[in-house]
């Protein structure tokens, strides 16, 4: 709730025994005028009928009439022009029956004739998960949901070209809370961010930066640690959120980066966008490099999903409409969405590139043990101290088009034995009962040859078990010519993301090029 309602109400209430209606209005009015001499809120009221008929003034009696200052005149001739008069961010009622602080709601209209920034903080608790409570910004312990000694999370959008709020909110703040107890801050600058004009959002952001720096350390101030904050901001909420990081002098534990926004950050130098001395820990994940998110590296970690470009699932063709521009940009939110709820595990494997992620060279785990590769999600202990000893690592994975996104993945590791020197690609199946999955390894053409160890990365949609059959064909685009034989001394298939699932092998299998053959798997021979 806005400062001047909340003041204006509470005159009202004290006033309120044994005034006329017109005194009441008047007292009503007063309290107003001096919270909108208090120009750090903003104040969206609902007013009487009576007094928006004629805002200037008031009749108090038959022949008298008040004069209303003319600070409040304008602004609530503003109000009335940009149809701002109840407010939006006001919603159903939580416990006791006090109306929510929801999420600013905006339209085109607003978009069209610009915002300006103002910042709201809407708090999010186990206590209070469906209904949000703005927090002001200079009086911290007037809102007692707020508990300086749990650990805040704040969640920072990007920017907003139509005024909607994000769907993806109330997903974040639920999985967050569900995750830890927490403090989960949502920074609603949609009075900001919402202009057509991107370059206008570009500016506020440093603006908005500013506003939230000064409330954390007012935090600060009263007994939060820094330590404890993690910052989560998607597109320009990202570099919003690295300006903080400046701030703050690399104070803050960490900044999760979704998908940084690339308009106008391109080239930018470190003190200009999101970078790894902006907090304790920096993590980013990359959706749309090739479009609105920055190409690069900017984290302590940095995952490129499907390589950080085109994501699977997303439109080809600009007839698709709006998905053409946004699906790619907003895939980093949902990724990670669903390793926030823990839907999904992916597995980051560092490397230099993706092409080499997926010719099967960076399978290997070694800097990280006893733990895993890096995974994408909320708890980041078990990779934390090797990835800062480290520097700055890149991380690769490979995704579905849709939920839970996860492929499983295999390491396959076959010596060829042929006479004859063959190129071509790899298709494998998996077969378990009568269902059936399929991986196509042709990120590039393969070399067999005579006694030669090829390592692939085969990743498959479905996660079969037990795996009953394996079918494999190697494709030479043979057509015309004789089929040559190549002979197999062994394949192994080794799973990646289970540690538990035994390696699948066979031994000497003779196959004509293009055309598949069947087997069934046996164990591995140990000595192997």
């Amino acid at each position: 709730m806005a400062k001047g309602e909340v003041t204006a109400s509470h005159a009202l209430r004290t006033a309120a025994n044994g005034m006329s209606s017109t005194a009441i209005q008047l007292r009503y009015l007063q309290s107003l005028t001096s919270a909108a001499s208090d120009h750090t809120h903003t104040i969206v009221v609902p007013f009487p009928k009576d007094i928006m008929s004629s805002p200037s003034t008031l009749t108090q009696g038959r022949n008298e009439r008040l004069n209303v200052p003319g600070n409040l005149n304008a602004f609530v001739s503003h109000l009335m022009v940009s149809d701002c008069i109840l407010h939006k961010g006001q919603a159903e009622s939580g416990s006791g029956g006090s109306l929510c602080d929801n999420f600013t709601d905006l339209d085109f209209h607003h978009c069209f004739m610009g915002t300006s920034l103002y910042v709201r903080l809407l708090l999010y608790t186990r206590a209070n998960l469906h209904c949000g409570r703005e927090v002001e910004h200079h009086n911290l312990t007037s809102q007692p949901l707020l508990k300086l000694s749990r650990p805040t999370a704040f969640v920072i959008h990007g920017y907003r070209p139509t005024g909607a709020p994000p769907i993806w909110v109330d997903h974040i703040v639920g999985l967050l809370l569900e995750r830890a107890d927490l403090n989960v801050i949502v920074v609603d600058w949609n009075r900001g961010a919402a202009n057509l004009n991107y370059l206008t959002a570009v500016t506020n952001t440093r603006q908005a930066a500013d506003n939230l720096t000064g409330f954390l350390l007012n935090m600060q101030e009263d007994g939060a640690s820094l330590a404890a904050v993690h910052l989560i901001g998607v597109s320009l909420g990202a570099h919003l959120a690295g300006f903080v990081g400046a701030n703050l002098k690399g104070k803050i534990g960490r900044i999760t980066g979704l998908d940084p926004a690339g308009p106008m950050f391109t080239g930018a130098t470190a003190e200009e966008r999101l970078d790894p001395s902006d907090a304790m820990f920096v993590d980013v994940l990359h959706t749309d490099m090739n479009s609105f998110g920055l190409n690069g590296a900017h984290g302590h970690i940095d995952y490129y999903a499907n390589g950080g470009w085109d994501q699977p699932g997303c439109p080809k063709t600009i007839f698709s409409g709006k998905s053409y521009f946004v699906c790619g940009h907003q895939r980093s939110v949902f990724l990670f969405l669903c390793a926030l709820n823990r839907t999904c595990s992916l597995t980051g494997y560092p490397c230099a590139s993706y092409s080499d992620f997926l010719d099967g060279k960076c399978l290997q785990c070694e800097a990280f043990k006893p733990a895993s590769c890096p995974k994408l999600g909320y708890d980041v202990s078990p990779w934390k101290d090797t990835l800062l000893r480290l520097g700055q690592t890149k991380a690769y994975f490979s995704t579905t088009a849709t939920l839970p996104y996860k492929k499983l993945s295999y390491r396959v590791d076959m010596i060829t034995w042929n006479q004859y020197l063959r190129w071509g690609v790899v298709i494998l199946k998996l077969q378990s009962g009568r269902a059936v999955t399929e991986a196509r390894i042709d990120s590039k053409r393969l070399r067999f040859e005579q006694y030669t160890s090829t390592r692939l990365l085969a990743q498959f949609e479905d996660d079969l078990q037990p795996i009953q059959k394996i079918s494999l064909r190697i494709v030479t685009g043979n057509v015309i010519g004789p089929r040559y034989k190549l002979r197999l001394l062994r394949i192994r298939l080794t799973p990646l993301d289970d540690p538990d699932r035994s390696m699948m092998c066979r031994y000497d299998i003779i196959l004509e090029e293009n055309i598949e053959v069947s087997f069934r798997p046996l164990p591995c021979d140990s000595r192997q």
